[in-house]
């Protein structure tokens, strides 16, 4: 393991074995003090999280772009303390800790038996959300995880979602797609977070105006499957309590070939999600590039050596 891989895992396990000891205003103040010193070091991530925000706030001045890249970072911290104490919260807590609207797309689904794919982008705290559903809901489910480096951080993440009553399968290595397959066969939950394409083979969509890779995989699975497709958005407010929406679900094409019928989805998806991020842009934690006309060739989806992976989907 080289020192940059020791001092990444050794920086998570300190947050996850401290973090979750400090009492929740403390944590609340630590958050805030990391976010507000990174955003004045204007480094590489606080950058590109500007540059995607001109696209989500188009016509933005430098100031109000200044405002929300600090108030993004703001948000992203939130998003880090909260997950490292979330193994700490009580039941009670965590059940109270998000109150999502027209729930009734995904319990309904849920009650017809044949399997629902929730789709989320980068909003918030996708891992809150999936701990009230396990906790409030009662609903176990299986996601994704990108496989890290070092391998000691994925092992560190899985066993936090685990945690969390998630069933983890790792992103690459080919068998996820199955595995979730069979999942929603039997009428069980699959959650995806799928606003960046980790792959060679996303799907081109308008984002904001222009072109960007999202993820086949949740169209393609409520495809084979016959499983209830629906997006949801994240965001916070002033208060503790994170609040979510689950959006109506997108259909399944009546004709096209499959290729097709998956772009029509995949363009349904990423219209929700740029209805969520328009709403509330400062709870986007998107620190990568992802439109096409950003991507460097030789870091594209699918191509070799790529290293723009955020570690968290």
């Amino acid at each position: 393991m080289s020192a940059r891989d020791r001092l990444a895992d050794g920086l998570y396990g300190a947050g996850w074995a401290t973090v979750k000891k400090l009492p929740e205003p403390a944590a609340v103040r630590l958050g805030r003090t990391v976010a507000d010193a990174a955003w004045k070091q204007r480094g590489a991530g606080v950058r590109r999280l500007e540059g995607n925000y001109a696209r989500v706030v188009p016509g933005a001045s430098p100031e109000r772009l200044a405002a929300l890249s600090r108030a993004g970072m703001r948000s992203y911290l939130r998003y880090w303390m909260e997950s490292f104490r979330l193994p700490a919260w009580s039941t009670e807590r965590i059940t109270g800790g998000f109150a999502p609207k027209d729930l009734h797309h995904l319990t309904d689904g849920m009650d017809a038996g044949k399997g629902v794919v929730l789709a989320l982008p980068h909003l918030a705290n996708w891992d809150l959300a999936g701990a009230w559903v396990t906790t409030k809901l009662g609903i176990p489910f299986t996601t994704v995880a990108e496989r890290l480096k070092p391998e000691t951080l994925y092992d560190r993440f899985v066993a936090y979602r685990e945690g969390l009553g998630m069933e983890v399968l790792p992103h690459s290595g080919g068998t996820a797609f199955g595995t979730l397959a069979r999942r929603l066969r039997d009428g069980g939950l699959v959650c995806l977070v799928a606003d960046r394409d980790l792959s060679a083979s996303g799907v081109e969509v308008d984002f904001f105006g222009e072109t960007a890779r999202m993820p086949a995989g949740p169209a393609l699975l409520a495809q084979q499957t016959g499983a209830l497709l629906l997006p949801v958005t994240l965001w916070y407010d002033d208060s503790p309590v994170m609040q979510g929406r689950v959006h109506p679900p997108v259909e399944v094409p009546g004709s096209g070939t499959r290729a097709e019928k998956t772009s029509v989805m995949t363009q349904a998806l990423a219209d929700a999600f740029a209805t969520g991020i328009a709403d509330h842009p400062e709870d986007w934690h998107m620190l990568q590039r992802l439109w096409l006309k950003d991507l460097d060739p030789a870091k594209a989806p699918g191509s070799p050596g790529r290293a723009d992976g955020q570690g968290t989907s």
